[in-house]
C-alpha cells in the first residue's frame, strides 16, 4: 500500500536555518521534532490514526529532503 503526501510544504513554518561546525543546515523546529518523535513511538506501538500515517509520512518526506539538502550543503565546502 501506498500513502499518498499530502501537503509536505505545509510544515515549512516549522523549518530553521541552524549553523552547525560552521555549516548553515535546515533542521525541524523543537515542536516539530518532538511531534515527529510522539508519531513514531505511537507507529511503534501501532496506534496511529489513519491522519497519524499521513502526517508522518509528510513530516518523514520534508525530512528526507532536508538530509538531501545538508548533505550537498556540506559536500560544496
Amino acid at each position: 500500500m501506498t500513502t499518498v503526501i499530502a501537503r509536505p510544504s505545509s510544515l515549512l513554518g516549522s523549518i530553521i536555518v541552524e549553523i552547525v561546525d560552521n555549516f548553515r543546515v535546515f533542521k525541524f523546529n523543537d515542536q516539530l521534532q518532538v511531534r515527529m518523535e510522539e508519531l513514531l513511538s505511537r507507529k511503534k506501538a501501532d496506534l496511529l490514526t489513519p491522519e497519524e500515517v499521513i502526517e508522518l509520512e509528510e513530516i518523514g518526506e520534508l525530512d528526507r529532503i532536508f538530509t538531501h539538502i545538508n548533505a550537498m550543503l556540506v559536500a560544496q565546502k
